[in-house]
């Protein structure tokens, strides 16, 4: 087996380029592990993003299911079926006029 392989040693056998090596290396792991985090937060931000804009969505549309059946929040109709709906306010009541008047 190869020599360089047994003993594990670096390639060169000069110590400054070795060190320069380990530096270089170091330095190359040290940006793949930040730009690694930084697309993480990127992408769990947008899908942080993503979730809410489809819960206000879900929200507001099931908010208008509501105003057009007139449910309540828990889903159930305003008024019971059987119940009629009463509408409070003055009113006349206007008939057919006899007056001649109104006729011509």
């Amino acid at each position: 087996m190869n020599q360089q392989f047994r003993h594990r040693q670096f390639p060169a056998g000069n110590p400054l380029a070795n060190v320069l090596v380990v530096i270089v290396g170091m330095v190359v792991i040290s940006l793949s592990l930040a730009l690694g985090f930084v697309v993480f937060v990127g992408i769990a931000g947008f899908l942080l993003v993503m979730g809410l804009v489809m819960r206000v969505r879900n929200w507001w549309l099931a908010r208008g299911i509501r105003a057009r059946t007139g449910s309540d929040q828990s889903g159930r109709p305003a008024s019971s079926p059987g119940q009629r709906h009463i509408i409070e306010g003055e009113y006349q009541e206007v008939g057919k006029s006899t007056d001649s008047q109104d006729r011509s």
